[in-house]
């Protein structure tokens, strides 16, 4: 897989996970993943391109000029 990753991508993935299946269906391919750690990996990769955080959320990076 490319590192053009998708929110479906991930949803793909999670659900996979959810369902403790290997296999998981992309747009265009089926990918059959070896291991339950080896999905975590990719979900995380997944995340961290598409910017979001392991909670879910996407970060914000906040800056100051050091006064508070």
């Amino acid at each position: 897989m490319s590192s053009n990753w998708t929110s479906d991508d991930l949803k793909a993935l999670e659900e996979a996970i959810a369902k403790g299946v290997k296999s998981v269906q992309y747009t265009d391919r089926v990918v059959t993943y070896r291991s339950l750690d080896e999905m975590l990996q990719i979900r995380d990769l997944i995340r961290k391109s598409l910017g979001i955080s392991g909670r879910g959320g996407r970060r914000v990076a906040v800056h100051s000029k050091g006064t508070c």
